[in-house]
């Protein structure tokens, strides 16, 4: 391949060379909200940064008549609400020229023949080779026929490489993420495929995996004999929105937990002393996810969901979700979704994991906690004596916190304190910015591969038939609240407590 050089300064100020391809990056659904609030920004922030190729041609795609100049108005507007960054007028338009709109319908298969003969015409004028990454922000059932009918139209016969980006749901149980898969890998090879979890994406998640190996101080607590259980919470306050269309057909189980939370499970329990490389970290992923215990039998033991219901949350009234827009009548859709899972492998066994997601709670976080066994005798425990917490806070801030034990002289009695590492956080990259330099880049390490994709929409099936069947309560909460009692005993049966 043609690689161009790029140079630019590492976090060590350091000179040192990145190689980035010229490419064609093709967005489908250019005048969506996720272009908008995120890709136009993140494209803005790697470019003024140099992680964007020398040569790159960006051609929006949508069904609006827009003009180019309409298109860039799009963008800036984008950049002036949603960048972490202010625009640089000096740089703007030179960012801005790297963008054509095209009128596109994706039902028509003469709009998929004048788009390869709008790239090919683009990619002559810039002097690029056919590099093409196709982003598909649509709805999911526009992924199959995109992809088929570009394959058909020969927009994705390349002497160069091809690489396509799909955002989530990938399917809506595992018959269909498997059918999509198949249908997908008949036009893309496997490595060719960036399934995009933007949870993926957070520093602090991509940080997990390098963790412990650079500190010996949490590798030393990081051990299986002194931990007692793990909890992963990805809370929300807001409610259903303007999402009313597609959530009240997947819920929090498909929204959040298939792909988000899971992915947080794989990440945390990827325990590992050496570096790894992104091959090793994929197949421990997935040896991880093989090894969740399936919930087959007795799921209502193990799993807990809820719906919310009129609250309050800082003194404002709060809607229940059957009064949200767009929500069916009829609606038996979950909102909360909470789980104790176990992984049967060498490492975890037996420390149980409890995962827990909703919206309308009193608290927007998404945090890793590990709690440790208390081993304080019983004098210990009446002075007040709890047990050592590891908290990893991933949103909406970033941090590492240890919670110890403290004497206070004045009464003899111990109090829990909090000792907190965290980052400067005003120029973090966004999540999207660092996917989509990956992805740019061909780098698949964090983005969802096939394998565990497919492992996670097993493990999701009976607990998704149990609740097509109604065979688990769907318990109440109020908006506001912490979420439904039932997910408060499922540890107190264990002698823990929600942190």
């Amino acid at each position: 391949m043609d690689h161009k050089e790029r140079e630019q300064l590492d976090v060590n100020g350091i000179d040192s060379v990145e190689m980035m391809d010229d490419m064609t990056f093709v967005l489908f659904g250019a005048s969506g909200d996720l272009a908008k609030r995120k890709i136009y920004p993140a494209l803005y922030n790697l470019y003024i940064e140099g992680k964007t190729p020398e040569k790159l041609s960006v051609v929006g795609l949508g069904r609006k008549p827009y003009t180019k100049e309409v298109f860039h108005d799009i963008i800036k507007e984008s950049l002036e609400t949603f960048s972490r960054r202010k625009a640089d007028p000096d740089k703007l338009e030179a960012f801005l020229d790297q963008f054509r709109y095209f009128i596109f319908d994706a039902m028509e298969a003469q709009s998929y023949q004048d788009l390869k003969a709008f790239i090919e015409e683009r990619e002559a004028e810039i002097g690029i080779p056919d590099n093409r990454l196709f982003y598909l922000s649509v709805a999911p059932t526009l992924v199959e026929p995109i992809t088929e009918s570009m394959n058909e139209n020969g927009i994705t016969n390349t002497e160069g490489w091809k690489r396509l980006i799909v955002e989530k749901p990938f399917g809506s149980d595992l018959a269909s993420a498997q059918h999509l898969n198949e249908r997908l890998t008949q036009v893309f090879n496997e490595d060719e495929i960036f399934r995009i979890d933007h949870y993926l994406g957070k520093p602090m998640v991509q940080n997990l995996e390098s963790l412990i190996r650079p500190n010996p101080i949490l590798k030393s607590i990081w051990n299986h004999e002194l931990i007692s259980n793990v909890q992963i919470t990805a809370s929300e306050t807001v409610g259903v929105g303007t999402r009313a269309g597609y959530y009240d057909k997947s819920g929090a189980i498909r929204d959040m937990v298939q792909n988000h939370l899971l992915q947080l499970v794989m990440m945390t329990a990827l325990h590992h002393p050496e570096k790894l490389s992104a091959k090793e970290i994929e197949e421990r992923k997935t040896a991880i996810m093989q090894s969740i215990r399936p919930v087959t039998d007795n799921i209502e033991q193990h799993v807990v969901r809820g719906q919310y219901e009129a609250g309050k949350l800082d003194g404002e009234a709060l809607p229940g979700y059957m009064e949200e827009d767009g929500v069916a009548e009829d609606s038996n859709n979950d909102t909360y979704f909470a789980a104790r899972l176990y992984l049967d492998n060498e490492y975890w066994k037996d420390i149980p994991f409890y995962i827990r997601t909703g919206k309308r709670l009193s608290k927007k976080s998404t945090q890793i906690v590990i709690e440790f066994k208390n081993e304080a005798d019983e004098a210990e425990v009446q002075q007040g004596v709890v047990s050592n917490l590891l908290v990893i806070e991933i949103n909406p801030n970033e941090s590492i916190s240890l919670r110890v034990n403290m004497k206070d002289d004045s009464n003899e009695h111990f109090e829990p304190a909090y000792v907190t590492f965290s980052k400067n956080l005003d120029d973090q990259p966004e999540a999207y910015e660092n996917l989509l330099n990956d992805a740019m880049g061909g780098l698949s390490t964090y983005f969802a591969h096939w394998s565990e994709v497919e492992l996670s929409w097993k493990w999701i099936q009976p607990i998704l038939e149990a609740f097509e069947a109604d065979q688990l309560p769907l318990h109440g909460y109020k908006a506001g609240s912490q979420g439904p009692a039932a997910a408060d005993d499922l540890l107190k049966e264990d002698g823990f407590n929600w942190w």
